[in-house]
């Protein structure tokens, strides 16, 4: 994911590859599948180019996937269906569909209604222009309830963009617009999806990373799969992607920089023991000083050793760690 590539560059797309690939997870949204799906085509008729449209059910429990499949006999829709095994939550979902998709450029959206698909041909037009690897929505005038969705929201998008770098508006909105060469290189692990942008930076400059405001709707059919407790797994995972975006090539600088810091620590408290001690002829023996200076050389040598042994770990296992976070029971096309 370190790795620097030439965006400049666009590798030569396959014959008979599409333009664009529109990537939409689903879970449980058999009654918005159905017009989701129609509103896309409506939205992409006038689009210049060609398009395909990947659907992945990541698991769900009721019609979603039967209704999804009605469409596969739709003439003129290039779609793609790929069936999880299993629930393995959205940021696995949209790593399926991105391994999935074909196109040069790729969109991602929410399969809940809540995103436009009216806004994509404009943001493919914006990315071009603007000549950007990486197009974020921004919703500006969001559709959610104040205290359950956008206050945690608010909260997010500020730490991350203090901690990143990468000072967007929006990170929680799932329409996004992708150079394929670019969002490749990326692998997409956990509940990561909410840290794309943060992601992308690390192979391209946050330069070419952009925003842009887009359309939001009010949920439609169903429940929302977010509540206000994810806040706290948000903060988690925010602490995970700062410790790999700055340690993962170096996991050894991190541990050593808090073994040297707690290692100087003990060596004050034991050096200014020994001068009570020989200098003084203070009893220094049952003071709880240099219980905790001892403790702290202790901790110093464990860091130290557990930064050896990560950067041992990551020169081994960094490169060679290709194992896909999710796994695929069908991918249906059309005329299955």
């Amino acid at each position: 994911m370190s790795a620097m590539i030439e965006t400049s560059l666009e590798s030569p797309q396959p014959a008979g590859a599409p333009e664009l690939s529109l990537v939409v997870p689903i879970f449980n949204e058999e009654e918005s599948v159905r017009p989701l799906v129609e509103r896309i085509i409506e939205a992409m008729a006038a689009f210049p180019g060609a398009w395909e449209l990947v659907l992945v059910d990541d698991g769900s429990a009721d019609r979603t996937l039967p209704t999804a499949r009605n469409f596969l006999s739709r003439p003129g829709l290039d779609l793609t269906i790929v069936e999880l095994q299993r629930n393995f939550g959205q940021t696995a979902a949209m790593q399926a569909g991105i391994d999935t998709a074909r196109g040069r450029l790729i969109a991602t959206l929410d399969g809940d209604l809540q995103n436009d698909p009216n806004d994509i041909p404009l943001m493919v037009r914006a990315l071009e222009e603007r000549e950007l690897d990486l197009l974020v929505g921004w919703r500006k005038n969001r559709k959610d309830g104040l205290v359950v969705r956008k206050i945690p929201s608010w909260c997010a998008n500020y730490l991350i963009g203090r901690i990143t770098g990468v000072k967007l508006h929006d990170y929680g909105c799932s329409l996004k617009i992708y150079r394929a060469t670019v969002i490749k290189q990326v692998k997409l692990m956990g509940e990561m999806h909410r840290f794309i942008p943060a992601w992308v930076a690390s192979v391209v400059p946050s330069s070419r990373i952009g925003e842009i405001e887009v359309t939001h709707h009010a949920r439609q059919h169903g429940t929302s799969k977010y509540g206000i407790s994810r806040t706290f797994r948000v903060i988690l995972d925010l602490l995970s992607v700062m410790f790999f975006m700055r340690y993962k090539a170096r996991p050894g600088h991190f541990f050593g920089s808090l073994g040297l810091g707690t290692g100087f620590l003990s060596v004050l408290i034991l050096f200014w023991l020994f001068i009570q001690k020989v200098v003084f002829g203070e009893d220094i023996g049952g003071r709880p000083l240099l219980i905790l200076g001892f403790m702290l050389f202790l901790s110093s040598v464990q860091l130290i050793t557990t930064g050896i042994l990560a950067e041992m770990i990551a020169r081994v296992h960094h490169r060679d760690d290709t194992s896909p976070s999710y796994i695929v029971r069908t991918v249906f096309q059309k005329g299955d």
